[in-house]
């Protein structure tokens, strides 16, 4: 039974993917026409103009489609814009590797999702054709013009057609999207001898976001203990000082003093327990990834949604990283986002942490406001992960977050 769930779940998920791909083929069809268009006109000299626009269009739909794959597994890095003139984009690796994908990719692309979002429609239209099958014309049974429909029986058979095609929606969507995005996978990511190159690019930037993220969260710590554990420490030396000097003059006040004492003291205690959660927070350890966020979610003042599906943990310092991710969003959306519930689902899927936060408020997040989105950012990215934040004006706001499970 569990296999069968694992089955239709890969099946859902593989649909969704299939669809977007659908949409993205769609897009490279227009990109490729245009494209030929233009390169037709070139040869008669007067669509040397609009080549620079072609290619620019080509690498719009390939980076969409490098954001759909990264998505699912793998990531794909996204290369620079489109190099200036004509002759020098022309022997750009990627440009040409892009323009090969797009002439791919619109036919494979529409083939497999077209497949795959007619095998479930056909499901549901061929499994409850008995149900209404009286409401059409007997020579009209769905999709199959050559089938007449004389009673229950011949409607009965075009429901197991139907079934059939549920089984083939199961077993097979998972292999139309693999192949789907196969031309992706394939030449989407950087050429040979390019990929060291932009890595190291890539690793020089995050490395400098570690660093910047290290710095940031040593100032929250020395200020939390500055403005708070401090203060109270001091208070606490001075009330002993008073206490003191209140024993030999008047012993009744010394017992009052050595109380406020006690409360100051208990005071930077737990301010101090605040700061030390702050750096790596005990919970994780004591009860794991999914506890910590249950923790969180009830404690959110906006009613919270939690779904962990995360069956092995991953390193501790990702497990932390998720944390402060999911607190700090949830922060925000009660301080900003007016929403009345909040959605967080995290899962571990192809080797990565998916963590995803979803509102209903007003939206129109800006990672330039100072709503902690930029410190998310440089947290996540510091690990080699990726955020993707959507928020139009009216809501919803969705933020996911993708990191490496490091083990």
């Amino acid at each position: 039974m569990a296999y069968v769930r694992g089955r239709v779940r890969a099946s859902v998920a593989a649909l969704e993917h299939l669809v977007g791909g659908l949409g993205t083929a769609t897009l490279a069809l227009g990109a490729l026409l245009w494209a030929a268009i233009v390169a037709v006109a070139c040869v008669g000299g007067v669509g040397l103009l609009a080549a620079p626009g072609a290619l620019r269009a080509v690498r719009w739909v390939s980076d969409r489609e490098r954001a759909r794959l990264s998505r699912w597994g793998e990531p794909i890095p996204t290369p620079g814009p489109v190099p200036t003139g004509l002759r020098t984009a022309t022997r750009d690796p990627f440009v040409r590797r892009e323009l090969g994908w797009v002439a791919l990719y619109s036919l494979v692309g529409l083939v497999t999702g077209l497949v795959g979002i007619a095998l479930p429609l056909y499901a549901v239209q061929d499994g409850t054709f008995p149900l209404w099958y009286r409401l059409v014309p007997p020579d009209a049974a769905p999709g199959i013009v050559w089938w007449r429909i004389d009673g229950l029986s011949d409607a009965l058979w075009v429901g197991v057609l139907g079934v059939g095609c549920l089984a083939a929606a199961i077993w097979f969507s998972p292999v139309l999207a693999r192949l789907q995005a196969w031309p992706g996978r394939r030449l989407l990511p950087p050429p040979p001898g390019v990929d060291l190159s932009l890595r190291v690019a890539e690793l020089t930037a995050t490395r400098a976001a570690a660093l910047d993220a290290h710095a940031v969260e040593l100032r929250r710590i020395e200020r939390s203990l500055h403005d708070g554990t401090q203060n109270r420490l001091v208070a606490v030396n001075v009330l002993l000082g008073a206490a003191r000097r209140a024993v030999r003059r008047n012993p009744d006040r010394a017992d009052e003093i050595l109380g406020q004492a006690q409360d100051a003291a208990e005071q930077a205690l737990g301010e101090l327990r605040t700061v030390v959660r702050g750096i790596l927070p005990p919970v994780l350890d004591d009860r794991g990834l999914a506890g910590a966020l249950a923790g969180l979610a009830g404690s959110c003042a906006v009613p919270c949604r939690l779904e962990v599906d995360v069956a092995v943990r991953c390193a501790a310092s990702v497990e932390a990283t998720a944390y402060f991710v999911v607190a700090e969003a949830l922060t925000n959306v009660v301080r900003h986002s007016g929403a009345s519930r909040v959605d967080v689902v995290v899962r571990r899927e192809h080797g990565r942490l998916l963590v995803s936060v979803e509102d209903d408020g007003h939206g129109d997040a800006d990672e330039t406001r100072g709503s902690g989105l930029t410190g998310i950012r440089r947290r996540v990215e510091a690990y080699d992960g990726r955020m993707t934040l959507t928020s139009p004006p009216g809501g919803p706001t969705r933020m996911d977050v993708e990191l490496p499970c490091g083990s």
